[in-house]
């Protein structure tokens, strides 16, 4: 055992040394990305549209970006080369990144639409709804319709093997305005405003089921949040409580098994890659405020403060780091996380928001 481990470690190391991480930070009031190497800021990719809640996805060596205002973006995260843009509507929520396709789901004109890797349009899909909640599962693309309480499911009809063909193979009626939705594994999840619970779909089988969420004394949680705030370990699910001061604690299949208080009211969760952490953030007068959460005792561990609002958090891929978006001061904090201590702080950053990482080898 001591000698797998060692090996274990070693392929760690050796894969660090051989790969770089870069960070793409949205800084969300100037309609700009800044691109941070080695904890410094190198550049800034100007002109990315409006970036108010600006998303980044990778696929291969491809980067991609949706802005508020309904453009997508694809840019080279290594030469930082803006390849294509297309506007697909005036404001778009969400999208997914196929082998093939780029899939867009929209809220201002209604649609999902379906472009290919260079974004030249491919089909545009009219629901009459806004959409959300858009995900892949093989050659399925899901989403939720928010106006029409139900979730979409479409069959590429190519078989996923080149230019796609969607078709509509199945529709589930499900809870009252579906606003977001996550996939695990054959496992689509869809939440609600207005229904107390979420759904479930099971996308071999073709299933849908309500589940009802309660914590303690059987009481209902009468909101789910978010299911970017969720994070999920490999034997629990931790969900930030809606106007409580506490992030609750589930197992696999949702039963209640603890509230953990917190110092505010909680708005994202973020586990570490080794699930051994959870970063929670926080809104209103703690904003400036992160908590780490340790998920093997389900006790909080470390709190820092910071000189600002904080928007977001990344751990990194490849080494013992947290970063935090720190607003009102313009800066991203590195925390490390032995004695999660702030280690560094960068300058530099225009109103930062969220952060997302790239991983590059040295032979790209």
């Amino acid at each position: 055992m001591k000698y797998w481990i060692t090996l274990g470690l070693f392929l760690v190391s050796l894969y660090a040394a051989q790969t770089k991480e870069r960070l793409f930070v949205v800084e969300r009031e100037s309609a700009s990305v800044a691109v941070i190497d080695d904890d410094k800021v190198t550049t800034h990719m100007e002109r990315m549209h409006n970036m108010n809640h600006g998303i980044i996805k990778f696929r291969d060596r491809d980067g991609y970006l949706i802005s508020r205002d309904g453009y997508v973006v694809r840019f080279d995260p290594i030469s930082l080369q803006k390849r294509a843009e297309y506007k697909t509507s005036k404001s778009a929520i969400g999208f997914v990144i196929g082998a093939h396709y780029v899939a867009v789901a929209n809220y201002d004109d209604k649609s999902v639409d379906i472009l290919t890797r260079d974004l030249k349009p491919i089909q545009k899909i009219k629901t009459g709804s806004k959409n959300v909640g858009i995900k892949i599962y093989k050659n399925y693309l899901i989403f939720a319709q928010m106006d029409h309480d139900k979730v979409t499911v479409l069959e590429d009809k190519s078989g996923g093997k080149g230019m796609p063909k969607f078709e509509k193979v199945k529709e589930f009626a499900v809870g009252q305005m579906p606003f977001d939705a996550m996939i695990q594994d054959n496992t689509y999840i869809v939440g609600f405003f207005l229904t107390k619970g979420f759904g479930v779909i099971d996308l071999d089988k073709m299933s849908y089921r309500q589940i009802s969420v309660t914590e303690e004394g059987n009481k209902p949680v009468l909101k789910i949040p978010h299911f970017g705030f969720w994070s999920l370990s490999r034997d629990k699910t931790f969900i930030p409580a809606v106007g409580d001061n506490s992030v609750l604690v589930y197992d696999k299949r949702f039963h209640f098994l603890k509230k953990i208080k917190t110092k505010g009211l909680p708005v994202f969760t973020s586990l570490s890659p080794d699930k051994k952490y959870l970063a929670v953030t926080f809104s209103g007068k703690d904003f400036p405020t992160i908590q780490i959460v340790d998920t093997k005792s389900l006790s909080i561990i470390k709190t820092l403060t910071f000189a600002g609002k904080v928007l977001h958090v990344r751990w990194s891929q490849l080494y013992p780091k947290l970063y935090v978006s720190v607003n009102g001061v313009n800066r991203v904090a590195v925390v490390e996380t032995k004695h999660f201590d702030v280690m560094k702080l960068i300058e530099g950053v225009r109103k930062p928001s969220g952060i997302f990482s790239y991983l590059i080898s040295k032979e790209q």
